[in-house]
């Protein structure tokens, strides 16, 4: 094993510091997996939030706010659907005109302009340039706070798997520089897994963020294609594997980032939901449901497939009237609570006349915290 001097990301933390001074100007926390992790949480939030943020900068800042959450309780997947007629039937036609991807989308499609900021924000900082074109869309999203997540791994850090971008493949033409995990550069020798590589034909250059491109056997995707690695050992030089995306979580138990989704209606969230057997738990949130708190304090059962669902501003009864499924199958906005599993509050006797869905889905997170850890154990 080489001798790295790379900061591994170890997640060995512990609380005693065995009396020294502690350290309190630069953040400690660190993410520790505790193993392979199957269970999921998602969250679902209409577009038109960003329709109801007047300027530019205040749709952005909105969008950073829900992208902080998301990275703080570890949501796994965010889905953005549309919750009035107008915007359901401007997405349907966005989508069969194939609008232009440079279009400004703040006010022509807000869900659009959501899911494009929630995408971005979601990819490592290294990946960005190679992913996301300079875009009207994403003008200040620089001045965001960073979300910081395990997967947004530096380059003087380790981890067994890394987020990469392919940006080229073919034969073999003399000595390629690799990072063997220590301060140097190594040429020439290559691993075992290279030479498989070589052996069927060809290799795939991944870019990891680390000072050097890493090569995995040959992968059939464009170039600028995002792909999850998992390294052999801690010695890059002995190769990598391209890897489902949800391997970091499955096998390791890492948080990984959210998937971004879109749906043109409410009951799309669930009938297009990604996961077999769909979502086996779902709390939907409104000023008319039950105290989150005393539902949570209840026998909740196991689940493998966690969804909350928020509304806009005129709640997730707008949503239902607006989706011709629920209506034609006899659904009103009045029945919105039969839809879901729990029909909750996240904050009864709130002081201000309305929550904001953004401060809703804070809200509501760290409400169902409990059950998500202890679903966990």
């Amino acid at each position: 094993m080489h001798k790295s001097k790379k900061r591994k990301t170890s997640h060995d933390q512990t609380s005693n510091n065995g009396g020294a001074e502690v350290d309190t100007s630069k953040p400690t926390a660190v993410f520790t997996p505790t193993g392979g992790r199957s269970h999921t949480l998602s969250i679902a939030l209409p577009g038109s939030i960003i329709a109801n943020a007047q300027s530019h900068e205040q749709k952005t800042y909105l969008a950073g706010a829900i992208a902080r959450a998301l990275a703080v309780f570890c949501v796994d997947e965010v889905v953005i659907f549309d919750d009035d007629i107008r915007a359901s039937s401007q997405s349907n036609a966005n989508q069969n005109q194939n609008t232009n991807e440079d279009d400004y989308t703040a006010y022509s499609d807000p869900s659009h302009f959501l899911a494009h900021l929630l995408s971005y924000l979601e990819t490592p900082p290294y990946l960005r340039k190679y992913l996301f074109p300079m875009h009207r869309n994403l003008r200040t999203a620089g001045t965001l706070p960073s979300l910081d997540m395990p997967h947004h791994i530096r380059a003087n850090e380790w981890c067994e798997y890394r987020e990469g971008v392919t940006v080229g493949a073919g034969e073999e033409q003399g000595g390629v520089a690799e990072w063997d995990g220590s301060e140097k550069k190594k040429k020439g020798k290559k691993g075992k897994h290279e030479k498989e590589a070589d052996a069927s034909g060809g290799y795939t250059m991944v870019n990891t963020g680390l000072p050097e491109q890493v090569r995995l056997p040959h992968i059939p995707v464009p170039e600028y294609t995002r792909v999850t690695v998992k390294f052999r050992s801690d010695d890059a030089s002995e190769g990598a594997d391209a890897v489902a995306p949800t391997a970091p979580r499955e096998e390791a138990g890492y948080y990984w980032g959210y998937n971004v989704r879109r749906c043109n209606s409410l009951s799309s969230v669930f009938t297009e939901c990604p996961f077999e057997g769909g979502y086996d738990m779902s709390f939907g949130t409104s000023e008319r449901g039950a105290a989150l708190s005393e539902v949570i304090a209840g026998d909740v059962p196991k689940f493998e497939h966690l969804i909350v669902v928020f509304g806009g501003v005129a709640g997730l009864e707008t949503a239902v009237k607006a989706d011709k499924e629920l209506l034609e199958k006899g659904l009103k906005p009045s029945d919105a609570d039969k839809i879901f599993d729990y029909w909750v509050n996240v904050l009864p006797g709130q002081g201000s006349r309305t929550i904001r869905t953004e401060e809703a889905v804070w809200l509501g997170l760290m409400g169902v915290r409990g059950i998500v850890e202890k679903n966990g154990s």
